[in-house]
């Protein structure tokens, strides 16, 4: 086998895609429909957003091509894989704190959906999570409906976790000096350094010009070894972050807990600028480790240059998931109040598929998630790689539907193929079948899931807290984007859907919500 090869990050593949922008495939059949359709064209992959940023501002974004509204006749089936990273809201919180509003690629509506928790109902015992859907009026479009798929992980206590093997990757280059860089980084780590015990393993490997070991192994409860380690770290010299990134696999391998949670946590800005490797090289190396049992977390941090499409993309080919840091308290969501869901992972390679009944449904579009759409037959491709739930975790997702009336009967008419709906759709009270794929953590081949949700939507008024909050959330993601779909949507309606989905809010974090929508009006959104 020949050695692995040292790798930087100085162009980190804005050109690899998560999931495709694809429909179905020809041969795709659907329970609804005959559907003999071509593929859905895939979305062009637009230059990095400029311009929006100030001047001499190096920061760079993935460019978002919005979901567009699909027809089930021609495109029955939407699949997509889940995201639990939550780095998009506390970035766009970032930019209206500092009095300006946050460039549109920055806005990604399902990280912002999924920064908050929703009050569904946890799994029953031995299930990896529960699935709650619930359908009712779309608030800001007169005649659609807004449906809601929401999927529960179990809570797990800290002391109920497998051991950890944890190897802290720090950026302490040059460009992390400024204090919401690495003093920052320093204070938040110190924050998960303290919920760890004598079972777990904590070493950290550090690259600036050069990538190095600064702790070997060390048990959590050594923690006056830890932080003096940590303490001692500062910035300076450039970013060798593809040789840290092999340092810190390597040590993960080296100290490997079969059955425990092995990881890596990168905390870095994302300005890779040293060495040399490709695209399809990083690939490879974040994928070849996620296969050997080595998943990685990544913390970003900072402003200026900030390069989110570079954090993003390693997370996702990680198995791991992406936060962004920019105050102490969202440093003690991340670490301390979910820690659990980011150190034990409940499945993985979970992935939803949606099957639209063209006798209800005339049109559908999923908000959000375009980063992370699949093909329809990558649903049952165990091979395919997709995203990971963590203990606690809720994932939330958002389609908006344009019901079936007299006006919009008329089946689409195509020169060359005819498409037909079948009887038992008409017949049928289904608005459309769910499907869900995942596995084990340790297991390869998937499970499947199945629900059909009905075609009876509630009024709005009837909708629940959930809902409404979610609603209120996209809806803030919708204006912020100056989305094509906005409706008739405005932040006033934005504010009071948000204020009626507040709820108990024990941890504050809707008010802190709420208070941002008031930052955002200032701004003139």
């Amino acid at each position: 086998m020949k050695s692995p090869v040292v790798l930087s990050l100085a162009a980190v593949m804005l050109s690899l895609s998560v999931g495709c922008s694809l429909g179905p495939s020809p041969t795709s059949l659907s329970m609804y429909g005959d559907a003999h359709s071509a593929l859905r064209p895939m979305a062009a992959q637009a230059p990095l957003a400029a311009g929006e940023a100030e001047p001499g501002n190096t920061e760079s974004y993935q460019t978002i091509s919005e979901n567009p509204f699909l027809a089930p006749l021609n495109n029955p089936l939407s699949t997509f894989s889940i995201d639990v990273d939550t780095a998009s809201y506390s970035n766009i919180r970032r930019f209206l704190n500092q009095g300006t509003l946050p460039p549109k690629d920055a806005v990604r509506i399902e990280e912002m959906l999924n920064y908050f928790r929703y009050d569904y109902a946890q799994p029953e015992a031995g299930n990896p999570f529960a699935l709650k859907t619930e359908l009712s009026e779309a608030p800001w479009k007169k005649g659609h409906q807004l449906l809601q798929i929401g999927l529960q992980a179990p809570a797990v206590a800290m002391g109920n976790t497998p051991r950890s093997n944890l190897v802290f990757l720090l950026d302490t280059s040059g460009s992390m000096a400024s204090p919401d860089k690495l003093p920052l980084l320093k204070q938040s780590l110190r924050l998960m350094i303290d919920q760890l015990s004598e079972k777990d393993s904590v070493s950290i490997v550090v690259y600036a010009g050069s990538a190095g070991q600064v702790l070997a192994p060390t048990p959590g409860d050594r923690k006056d070894v830890i932080l003096k380690a940590l303490d001692n770290l500062e910035a300076g010299g450039g970013t060798a972050g593809g040789a840290g990134i092999q340092l810190a696999y390597t040590l993960a391998r080296q100290q490997f807990i079969q059955g425990g949670n092995n990881r890596v946590i990168l905390a870095t800005d994302g300005d890779f600028n040293i060495g040399a490797s490709s695209d399809a090289e990083m690939e490879r190396l974040i994928e070849q480790k996620r296969k050997e049992g080595v998943f990685l977390t990544v913390l970003g941090f900072g402003t200026g240059n900030y390069k989110d499409s570079k954090m993003e993309t390693l997370a996702n080919k990680g198995n791991g998931n992406y936060a962004y840091i920019d105050s102490l308290s969202e440093a003690r969501k991340v670490m301390v109040q979910e820690l659990g869901a980011t150190l034990l992972t409940v499945a993985k390679d979970v992935k939803l598929q949606v099957e639209f009944n063209p006798a209800k449904v005339a049109k559908y579009r999923l908000i959000g998630y375009e980063n992370r759409l699949l093909r329809a037959e990558d649903f049952d491709n165990d091979a395919k790689d997709a995203g990971e739930l963590g203990a606690g975790h809720t994932v939330t997702a958002l389609y908006e539907i344009e019901p079936v009336t007299a006006a919009t009967a008329q089946e689409q008419s195509l020169t060359y193929t005819d498409t037909e709906i079948k009887d038992t759709a008409f017949a049928s009270d289904d608005l459309l079948t769910l499907k869900l794929r995942y596995k084990q953590p340790s297991q390869d081949t998937s499970e499947l899931l199945s629900q059909t949700v009905s075609a009876q939507a509630k009024p709005w008024s009837e909708a629940s807290v959930n809902l409404q909050f979610a609603a209120s959330v996209a809806g803030f993601g919708m204006l912020l984007r100056d989305s094509a779909h906005k409706g008739d949507l405005t932040l006033s309606q934005v504010k009071s859907l948000g204020q009626a989905g507040k709820g108990p809010d024990k941890e504050g974090y809707r008010q802190a919500y709420l208070d941002l929508l008031a930052q955002a009006e200032r701004l003139g959104l």
